[in-house]
C-alpha cells in the first residue's frame, strides 16, 4: 500500500475542503473510485491521512483534502463524494426545511439512495430508518429519522435538504464470496450454474433454519418453462416466506393447474392445445366466479399449483396489477399504490429476495431494498441485471439461464426434487 505522501494529486487548487471516509475502502475498489472521480472532475487531492483495516470485519479509515479551481465545481464534487460514502470532516448539521404541501417535498431535498444512511443530531450520527431509495429524509420530533415516499409527505414536515449533516455508507461486495460470485454476461455453464445453485441452497437452509426470510419475485417465465413443480416444494417446504408477482403469473398458474396448458401451450409436451388461446381467460373466470384463489382451491378446483401450494402453507403472495392484465383476479391490486405499499411491507426484513425472471417486477423490488439485503436475480436475458444495477440495486447478483432449469436444480439440492 502506497504511503499517505505518495497519495497526491500533482497540483493544488484555491478551494479545499477535508473529507472522511471509513469502511472496506481498498478490497472493494472503493478508495481507488473516490480518487478518480476526483481527477476525472479536473480536482485535486492529498491523501492526508490512511489507516487501513487488517481483517474482514475491520473498517479502513482515510481523511482527505479535496481542491477545485471554484467553489461551484468542489460543491459538485463533494456531491458525487457524499454517494461514495465520503462527508465533510466537520459535517454541520443537516439543513430542515418544511415540507410545502402534501406529497411536495422542498427544492432541493436530499433524495435518498438505498445504502446505510446516518444524520448527525447534534454530536451525534442517526441511523435514517426504513432505507430505500429515491426518498426523502424526514426528521421527527425525538431525534428520529426516517426516509418517506414523496407522496406520503404532509405539508409541514422537516425535510433535509442538500448533503450537509448526512452520511452514507456504501456496502461493498463480500470478499469470501467463491462460487456465489457468478455474475456473467452471457449464459453461465452448467457447471458455473450448479456450483451456484448450491451456495444458494446452503444459504437458503441456514435462513430457514434461523427463522429469517426469503422472498420471491417471480414472473410468469416460471409457469412457461416449467418451473411450477419446482416452486410449489419450495414453498410447501417453507424455504420461501412469500411470493411477489403480477397478475401474469398467477393467471398462468391456474391455468396450467386447470387446464395443462400455459399460454396456450400443454406444459407436457410443449405442442399448442386446440382452443388452449382461451385457457387463461376462462382460467381467470373459473377461479373468479369461485370467489377467489383460496376459495377456489379449498372448494377442490385447484389441485396442484405454486398459487394452491401458498394457500395450503399459508404463505403470503401479494399480485400486483398492470395495464395489460386480462380478469384481472380477484385477489391482483389494481391500485399502484396500495400495491407498492403492500410490497414495501412485506419486504421488511427480508433475508435474501430472488428474482425469478420478473424485469418490472424485480426492478420495482429493487427499488425499495436496502443495500444490507442479498438479492439474486435469476434470468436468461443478461440485461435485467444490468438494469437492475443501473437503476441502483448494486448488491444484485446475476445467475443467466433459464429460470425452470434453475429452480429444478434449486429443488434438487435441497433435497426437494420429485
Amino acid at each position: 500500500m502506497s504511503s499517505p505522501s505518495e497519495l497526491r494529486s500533482r497540483a493544488r487548487k484555491p478551494f479545499c475542503e477535508e473529507v472522511e471516509t471509513r469502511g472496506h475502502l481498498v478490497d472493494s475498489g472503493l478508495m481507488a473510485h473516490i480518487l478518480d472521480t476526483i481527477i476525472r472532475d479536473g480536482a485535486a487531492f492529498d491523501v492526508l491521512e490512511f489507516a487501513m483495516g487488517h481483517t474482514n470485519d475491520d473498517a479502513s479509515y482515510a481523511r482527505i483534502e479535496v481542491g477545485a479551481d471554484s467553489a461551484a465545481v468542489l460543491e459538485h464534487l463533494l456531491e458525487k463524494l457524499h454517494d461514495l460514502g465520503c462527508v465533510r470532516r466537520t459535517a454541520p448539521e443537516p439543513v430542515l426545511e418544511p415540507a410545502p404541501a402534501d406529497g411536495i417535498a422542498p427544492p432541493g431535498f436530499y433524495s435518498t439512495t438505498n445504502h446505510p444512511t446516518a444524520v448527525r443530531l447534534g454530536d451525534r450520527w442517526i441511523p435514517v430508518e426504513g432505507q430505500r431509495m429515491d426518498a426523502a429524509i424526514v426528521v421527527e420530533a425525538g431525534g428520529r429519522a426516517r426516509c418517506v415516499k414523496l407522496r406520503d409527505l404532509r405539508r409541514g414536515d422537516p425535510v433535509i435538504c442538500g448533503i450537509g449533516g448526512v452520511r452514507v455508507s456504501p456496502i461493498p461486495r463480500d470478499r469470501d464470496r467463491s462460487d456465489f460470485a457468478f455474475m456473467s454476461n452471457d449464459v453461465s455453464s452448467e457447471r458455473r450454474v450448479r456450483l451456484a445453485v448450491r451456495e444458494l441452497a446452503g444459504e437458503m437452509e441456514a435462513i430457514r433454519a434461523r427463522g429469517g426470510r426469503t422472498i420471491v419475485v417471480a414472473g410468469p417465465v416460471v409457469i412457461h418453462t416449467g418451473g411450477v413443480e419446482a416452486l410449489s416444494h419450495l414453498v410447501q417446504n417453507r424455504y420461501v416466506a412469500a411470493l411477489l408477482a403480477g397478475n401474469a403469473l398467477a393467471v398462468h398458474d391456474l391455468e396450467n393447474a386447470l387446464y395443462g396448458t400455459s399460454l396456450g401451450i400443454s406444459t407436457r409436451t410443449g405442442l399448442a392445445v386446440d382452443e388452449g388461446h382461451h385457457h387463461h381467460i376462462r382460467a381467470i373466470n373459473t377461479v373468479n366466479h369461485a370467489g377467489g384463489i383460496a376459495a377456489a382451491v379449498h372448494a377442490g378446483l385447484l389441485q396442484g399449483g405454486v398459487m394452491a401450494a401458498c394457500v395450503r402453507s399459508g404463505v403470503e403472495f401479494v399480485l400486483a396489477g398492470s395495464l395489460r392484465d386480462d380478469g384481472p383476479l380477484l385477489e391482483t391490486i389494481t391500485d399502484m399504490n396500495v400495491a407498492q405499499d403492500v410490497y414495501a411491507r412485506v419486504l421488511a426484513g427480508a433475508d435474501l429476495v430472488l428474482i425469478l425472471s420478473s424485469m418490472l417486477h424485480g426492478i420495482a423490488v429493487g427499488n425499495m431494498l436496502p443495500a444490507t439485503v442479498r438479492t439474486i436475480c435469476v434470468d436468461l436475458n443478461p440485461a435485467v441485471l444490468t438494469k437492475l444495477a443501473d437503476r441502483g440495486t448494486t448488491q444484485a447478483l446475476g445467475l443467466v439461464t433459464d429460470v425452470g432449469l434453475f429452480l429444478h436444480l434449486l429443488a434438487q439440492e435441497l433435497g426437494l426434487a420429485a
